[in-house]
């Protein structure tokens, strides 16, 4: 590992470049010509059987027909198969299933199709609420690869430093940059597959499949708002979009062409916490109502655009590749600020008056040298300060308290200017009729610019700006592939290739004020950077990258006609971790015609990020056990503090993956039983909060954490524990009426095998395992009601969580969605109205909510509820499609 304090030098990589060419290009012609000679010696005769064979191979897995829709790419480099002769269990997805519904996420709309994928709201999460981790089989976020069109999607910048346990500390990838209306359909493999992927395919593989229209045109706009808290039809949480997909071209050079634009605006599920209402019964009628914001943030300007494009160079060659661009901005709210009892802010020494011992206001001296009037403390006194103390602080001009500048306390908002982008190139071909060939380059960027306002740095005073730049995340990935197919003869195809990829994650400098020490009053008790999310200072900012070459080798094999049999083996080599090398065996045996037998075996692994290694965090949380906010900072596992308790530089995640199923295919009915077992080894999570020693502060702050002299604890990256999850996924689809019923079943049991407990406490512990529903289910309806008009049902269940925040378990619930479409204009129109959750479906209240006297996290609601807490949302949408 290593600080780049500048760009990379140009002849780094003009070196990787050359060394990737070189290997590539060695490849295609030693097998070109070794197939080459053998064609050279076949008879006529052969060559036409040759051609006869030629036609019944299948494409390279991001090329598929039209009428082998039903085929998926994913599960085997070797050749496409039907979902009931895959090896593997895969879902597809087509985008019908997305339209269907009432979001604009596409994160959402993956929750509530398939039951083994959970994401949460997170309303108050940091940077969490930018990029929203997700969760397939209960794993994290980064344990799930994401391709587009069979290629590696690049991670999102955002690293989830407070979410739901599972996620903590995990670095995925950003769903919500795609739009819905780009998809032609979505595979989501269940099933280990680091030995054909690589990194991050611990838990699966989520591959979304673009549209390849070179024609057409299709437009969808819709409108949206949640009830209320209240209950009324339309209250908050509106939603605006318009999205399009244009064809243009022909068979032989193409375009699809995919934008879509919103804007969602934020909804309110909070509670007054008592301290509030005590504040205002004792007069102090600038403390809002309610204080903090629980809900959906805003989402503005968001835009998201995608193309997929190709063309034929010449009988034997093609071009292909897709590029994405989006941005948005988000901003949601942070933890209220009580005017006495925020520490570093508001909230002064206790001191004795008349032996009684009072709370009192934090009072600074602006000279510093103690040569203007006395600042005396201004002790509080039933919940208001002492009337003729405060009006001397307040009158002098050498006094200064944050009271005069907030009087009600203040929540701060935090969010970012969000991007991404990404490029596709690639030449695929085939050489001496058989053998194919591709050769692909990948170019990737997520970026997250935060900001936070109605804050303040309270070391500076007076002089503190109330809106901030903290700083960037940026991630950046550049990847290189080279993949071959080959059929051996007719029970046999081959697949390998050649991967190089770089990862760089940099942490951009906050503005000064965002970090700054102020003085004279930071040695008097006020807190230094910006209160809420603390700026990047100028020692902390950097550059880390990575780079990793792999090799891989995949065969499919069919010993009879109803035996398949996968085979691949990668062998994977990273300049921070050494070299790891993968296997996976999967097979589909024909019990009958109607009924197959399917299994896996699998290792894989997972590095952790270049972020994960080097990025820090200041986040205010709830502490729950003192009903008050704390400071608690998130260091690398390698920084001194780290060391003290235990840190040391992270290793990979390693995992063991078994899998058994049975698949009945009765032509117009289909059903899969699925079990899987996942042992993950070394899993990496955040360690729980150590308090700060006056040397540890100390130490942090020469590294170049200046916040770390307002924190109260710090926790740290490792590879502490060890899990088990196991469970089974049931998919039954069947005609029923006039349209089709279909019912997704998942059960996941989460256990922590092995952990060191003065790394892991029980809390987090019970998180693990519970703080994700074991059991999820749909069972969706479709229904044609006339020619011109279809209706959609869906009941979806989601089962018991843990909250570890709130130290609750809430009980599950069953969901009811309705939709209803009229076409009309020969179909090339429809006008659709629906609902989601229309029976407006609540979890269970937080009995903490409003809290005690020192404060409350005002969430009327679990903030990590697998279904949200915004009640029913209501919608209308309208298509148009040539």
């Amino acid at each position: 590992m290593k600080c780049i304090c500048g760009n990379k030098p140009a002849t780094q990589v003009l070196r990787f470049v050359a060394i990737f060419c070189f290997m590539a290009t060695f490849l295609v012609f030693t097998v070109q010509r070794t197939v080459a000679q053998e064609a050279s010696e076949e008879t006529a005769a052969s060559e036409e059987q040759s051609t006869s064979t030629e036609q019944q191979l299948p494409e390279l897995p991001i090329v598929l027909d039209e009428e082998l829709e039903s085929m998926t790419v994913v599960g085997a480099r070797t050749q496409p198969r039907t979902i009931t002769e895959s090896t593997v269990p895969i879902d597809v997805i087509q985008v019908e299933e997305f339209i269907q519904q009432g979001g604009s996420d596409l994160a959402d709309l993956m929750r509530n199709v398939v039951p083994s994928y959970n994401v949460n709201t997170q309303p108050i999460s940091d940077a969490g609420t930018i990029v929203r981790p997700a969760n397939l089989r209960s794993l994290a976020p980064d344990q799930v690869l994401v391709l587009v069109n069979g290629k590696r999607r690049h991670r999102g910048a955002v690293i989830n430093w407070y979410a739901n346990a599972v996620a903590e500390g995990a670095q995925g990838p950003d769903l919500a940059a795609i739009p819905s209306i780009a998809l032609e359909r979505v595979e989501v493999l269940r099933d280990g597959a680091s030995a054909q992927y690589g990194s991050d395919a611990i838990a699966g593989v989520l591959n979304f499949q673009l549209k390849d229209n070179y024609d057409g045109f299709s437009l969808e706009t819709k409108v949206g708002s949640f009830q209320d808290g209240s209950g009324r039809f339309l209250g908050d949480g509106e939603l605006f979009l318009i999205a399009g997909n244009v064809g243009v071209g022909h068979e032989d050079a193409w375009l699809s062409l995919s934008a879509e634009y919103g804007n969602s605006s934020e909804s309110v599920r909070s509670v007054q916490t008592a301290s509030g209402r005590a504040l205002i019964a004792a007069g102090n009628l600038e403390i809002a109502n309610p204080e903090t914001f629980w809900g959906q943030p805003f989402v503005r300007d968001d835009l998201k655009i995608f193309a997929n494009y190709g063309a034929a160079i010449g009988d034997n060659l093609e071009f292909f590749g897709h590029a994405n661009y989006a941005s948005k901005e988000v901003d949601g709210g942070f933890y209220f600020r009580n005017p006495h009892t925020r520490g570093g802010v508001y909230q002064g020494p206790v001191v004795t008056i008349d032996g009684v011992d009072r709370a009192t206001l934090l009072v600074g001296d602006l000279d510093g040298l103690g040569q203007g009037s006395e600042c005396a403390p201004v002790p509080i006194i039933n919940d208001r300060p002492d009337q003729e103390a405060w009006l001397r602080v307040r009158d002098d001009p050498n006094c200064f308290s944050f009271l005069k500048m907030f009087p009600g306390g203040f929540t701060p908002r935090f969010g970012a200017f969000a991007s991404d982008e990404s490029v596709v190139l690639g030449l695929r071909g085939r050489a001496a009729t058989l053998l194919r060939w591709e050769l692909s380059a990948a170019y990737g960027r997520n970026e997250a610019d935060y900001f936070i306002y109605n804050t303040v740095n309270a070391s500076m005073g007076p002089d503190t700006p109330t809106y901030f730049d903290p700083g960037s995340y940026v991630q950046s990935e550049v990847n290189l592939n080279f993949d071959m197919t080959y059929p051996v003869g007719n029970n046999l195809v081959l697949a390998a290739g050649l991967e190089r990829r770089t990862e760089t994650f940099e942490l951009v400098e906050g503005q000064i004020e965002s970090y700054l020490i102020g003085q004279p009053l930071a040695s008097q008790g006020f807190t230094p950077a910006t209160n809420g999310f603390a700026g990047f200072s100028k020692v902390a900012a950097g550059e880390w990258d990575r780079s990793n070459n792999a090799i891989y080798l995949e065969g499919g094999l069919t010993p009879t006609d109803r035996w398949l049999l996968d085979l691949a083996v990668r062998a994977e080599d990273f300049e921070d971790f050494g070299t790891t090398t993968n296997y996976k065996v999967a097979t589909n045996f024909s019990l009958t015609d109607e009924v197959k037998l399917r299994g896996s075996a699998s290792t894989g692994f997972r590095a952790p990020t270049p972020g994960q290694q080097n990025a820090f965090n200041i986040t205010t949380e709830f502490d729950l056990e003192l009903n008050d906010l704390v400071n608690n900072g998130t260091v690398p596992s390698n920084s001194r503090a780290a060391e003290l308790k235990g840190g040391k530089p992270l290793d990979a995640e390693k995992s063991v993956n078994i899998s058994a199923g049975l698949v009945f295919d009765l032509g117009t009915v289909s059903a899969t039983i699925d079990y899987f077992d996942i042992r993950v080894r070394d899993r990496l999570t955040v360690s729980q909060n150590f308090e700060l020693t006056d040397e540890e502060r100390a130490q942090l702050i020469a590294e170049g954490i200046t916040s770390a002299a307002g924190l109260q604890g710090f926790q740290f990256f490792t590879n502490d524990f060890d899990s088990a999850n196991r469970g089974i996924d049931v998919v039954v689809s069947a005609p029923v009426g006039t349209g089709t019923m279909s019912l997704a079943y998942n059960y996941t049991s989460s256990e922590v095998t092995d952990h060191n407990p003065e790394i892991l406490d029980a809390t987090q512990i019970k998180a693990l395992e519970e703080g994700l529903p074991r059991q999820r289910g749909n069972l969706t309806l479709t229904q044609s009601l006339a020619d011109n008009w279809n209706a959609l049902g869906r009941a979806s269940y989601y089962g018991t969580w843990y909250d570890f925040r709130d130290g609750e378990t809430y009980d599950g619930r069953v969901l009811v969605d309705l939709e209803s479409t009229i076409r009309f204009n020969d179909d090339r129109s429809r006008i659709t109205i629906g609902a989601q959750n229309i029976l407006n479906t609540y979890p269970d209240e937080n009995p903490h909510a409003a809290g005690g006297p020192s404060g409350g996290p005002g969430n009327k609601y679990s903030q990590y509820s697998p279904f949200g807490f915004s009640g029913a949302f209501w919608y209308v949408k309208y298509g148009f499609s040539l």
